[in-house]
């Protein structure tokens, strides 16, 4: 057994929870969601995005 003891200023990540993400402030970053293909032809004429 060491007699070494390792002392970090900062825990591991695995420890410190991920704060929570609020949708209201990605939308305000990165805007709406947009479905991943364009809006066919009708789509379009309607006004879809």
């Amino acid at each position: 057994m060491s007699a070494y003891t390792f002392y970090s200023s900062r825990p591991d990540q695995w420890v410190s929870p991920r704060p929570t993400r609020d949708p209201a402030r990605g939308r305000a970053i990165h805007g709406p969601l947009r479905p991943m293909e364009r809006p066919g032809f009708l789509g379009r004429l309607l006004g879809y995005q």
